[in-house]
């Protein structure tokens, strides 16, 4: 009996332990159309649990394991495939070498 206790209690702790270390985060991102929400979504789906942006807003929500990556990260890989976030600017080659469509103003 007490060895089930036991085991019960290491599996709720390892559970809460999980759902800590899974963080939600909303950040703004340049981009225009459907082309730039696959390419934005695509740069980091390896990394993360799940992430949707809206052409509309400008708005990435991305869901991410703490233990895995961070939203630092994340934002280098949306860059590095020409996309300006809050915290990274993408490199004006790599911007310049998106769809004109994908084309957005850039400060």
């Amino acid at each position: 009996m007490q060895k089930a206790i036991l085991m019960l209690m290491a599996v709720l702790f390892a559970a809460v332990s999980h759902a800590q270390s899974v963080k939600t985060e909303t950040i703004k991102v340049s981009g225009n159309c459907s082309m730039c929400k696959k390419r934005i979504e695509s740069a980091i789906k390896a990394d993360v649990k799940s992430a949707s942006w809206s052409a509309d807003t400008k708005k990435l929500v991305v869901t991410y394991d703490t233990t895995v990556t961070n939203i630092d990260k994340i934002q280098e890989k949306i860059a590095a495939v020409g996309h300006d976030t809050e915290k990274k600017k993408a490199d004006a080659k790599v911007y310049d070498k998106l769809p004109g469509c994908c084309h957005y103003p850039r400060n």
